[in-house]
Parts: C-alpha cells; sequence; structure tokens
C-alpha cells in the first residue's frame, strides 16, 4: 500500500492485486461492503494519517479505479459541509479553489424525483447542472459556482431531500454514462415537466 498526498484535503492510495489477495479480497470483492473491504478502508485511512498526516475530519468522499495489472487506486477526499467552501489555512489551499472535487454529483434512483426537484428550485437562479443516467441511475452533475451563495442553504437542502450526495465524477460519467441533458437541466426539466 502507498499513500501519496494531493493536497491539504485530498489522498491518492495505490493497493497492489498482492495485498488484496494478502487480505483474503479478490478483485470482484473490492466493489461490495464486506467486512474485509471495511477493514482495509480502515487500515488505508490509518496508513494515511501515520505516512502523510491525514486526518479524516467530517464528511469523505471516496473514489477507487482499478488497474488492468497495477491494483487499486482509491481518492479519499475531505468534503465541505456545503460544496465550494475550501478551508484556505494556507498556500498549498490555493490550489483546491481549481480542483474538479469544487464540482458535486446528486443520484436519483426515478426521474419523477429529478422533476420534482427541477420544481422546487425553480425560483434558486439559474444551476448549471447535467443530467446523466449511469447504471440506470439519475445523476445532477452540479458545479458548485453556479449556486449563488445566498441560495446556498436551500439547495443543499432541497437536494438531499429528493437525492443523494454521489461520489461519482463527471470524468466517470463522460466516459461511461449516457448525457441526457447538457449545462441548465434543471430548468428545461421544471420547463417541460410543469407538474
Amino acid at each position: 500500500m502507498r499513500v501519496e498526498k494531493i493536497a491539504t484535503n485530498k489522498v491518492r492510495i495505490f493497493i497492489s492485486y498482492e495485498d488484496l489477495s494478502a487480505r483474503g479480497i479478490d478483485r470482484d470483492e473490492i466493489w461490495q461492503n464486506g467486512k474485509k473491504v471495511q477493514e482495509l478502508f480502515w487500515d488505508m485511512m490509518e496508513v494515511a494519517y501515520a505516512e502523510v498526516g491525514f486526518e479524516m475530519i467530517g464528511p469523505i468522499a471516496v473514489e477507487a479505479f482499478t488497474m488492468p495489472t497495477e491494483g487499486v487506486v482509491v481518492v479519499v477526499t475531505q468534503v465541505p459541509s456545503l460544496p465550494g467552501q475550501v478551508d484556505t489555512q494556507d498556500s498549498q489551499d490555493d490550489e483546491l479553489a481549481h480542483d474538479p472535487f469544487g464540482a458535486f454529483v446528486f443520484a436519483f434512483t426515478d426521474f419523477e424525483e429529478v422533476a420534482r426537484l427541477a420544481r422546487a428550485l425553480v425560483n434558486a437562479g439559474q444551476l448549471d447542472a447535467s443530467l446523466y443516467v449511469y447504471r440506470e441511475v439519475y445523476h445532477l452533475y452540479f458545479e458548485d459556482e453556479s449556486i449563488p451563495e445566498e441560495n446556498y442553504d436551500t439547495v443543499w437542502a432541497v437536494l438531499h431531500e429528493y437525492g443523494e450526495l454521489a461520489s461519482v465524477t463527471r470524468a466517470v460519467l463522460d466516459e461511461y454514462g449516457k448525457l441526457i441533458m447538457a449545462d441548465g437541466a434543471l430548468e428545461q426539466i421544471a420547463r417541460l415537466f410543469p407538474t
């Protein structure tokens, strides 16, 4: 296992297939939330703290990618309580303002929930959202800069009412999902499905 600190709130962890095998985890099991995988995750967090000082405080986003021969890459990011609010403790944090984690994704199992959300947020100003289908689930990708600061609390609360925060990235949605509506998806949905 190898840990690399990317930013003050983000680490990348490399786990070889040999490491997984030594723990009795096969390649398919890594995507399940079994006891062995949970133990592996907490071990990764301990190593990240010991080696690079990454302390898991508050909510996190976890992304995992497989590499054909090398193993699994896991990226763990501490996310602010509201998207876009980055703590600027030192000069390294200046890089985070341009980080792709400034965006976020919400998942919805039913299109009707997306339509209800669109109608609920119709007066929150124009939100820069794109709608995808990925693994038979609807995903709304947001650029947080598009949300007016005065509407953050309202938008965030409504999003949680209708959907769930997802750890999928735009790159994954672009590669494996299907884009249904580009930027301005919520406005289009509210107009096309008024009630």
